[in-house]
């Protein structure tokens, strides 16, 4: 019978608990602490140079390795464009033309590729794509286009 008492009584004070918990976006402070946590402690590489020479060849070659494996989370933009969950994940996907994406130097790009962030959605891909395509995306990474020039990937038209 305590057992009972003490659960009806517990009960309104875990659901006064629960209302107060929402979660709130991030404020300016906190996303800068995050980004600079980011680009200073957890993603490595830094000092790494991309052997990719930046010609055209070298740019359509990462486009297109993109196109295979990026474009269904990034959009073939890399700006989400017709992505449809971009904007309802947990962080959102971010459009890899922003700041933030290429405040990363080319080493810490192919890094964040072969090993990912967790817990952002961000995949690793090490072992999955070869050093030469994820030097080539990282090239191509440096010179997207327009946002919504490529139109939206095949997989979510049809």
């Amino acid at each position: 019978m305590p057992r009972v008492v003490l659960a009806i009584a517990a009960a309104p004070l875990l659901m006064l608990t629960l209302i107060g918990c929402k979660a709130n976006p991030p404020g300016k402070a906190e996303t800068a602490v995050v980004n600079w946590a980011k680009h200073k402690m957890f993603v490595h590489n830094k000092k790494e140079k991309n052997p990719i020479q930046n010609t055209p060849a070298g740019i359509a070659d990462g486009r297109e390795a993109f196109s295979h494996y990026c474009a269904a989370c990034h959009g073939l933009d890399a700006q989400s464009t017709g992505v449809p969950f971009a904007d309802r994940m947990s962080p959102p996907v971010p459009s890899l033309a922003g700041m933030d994406a290429q405040s990363y130097s080319d080493g810490q790009l192919k890094w964040i590729i072969d090993f990912g962030i967790w817990p952002s959605g961000m995949p690793g891909s090490k072992g999955m794509l070869s050093d030469d395509e994820i030097w080539s995306i990282v090239l191509y990474l440096r010179h997207l286009p327009p946002a919504g020039s490529l139109g939206e990937p095949q997989m979510y038209t049809q």
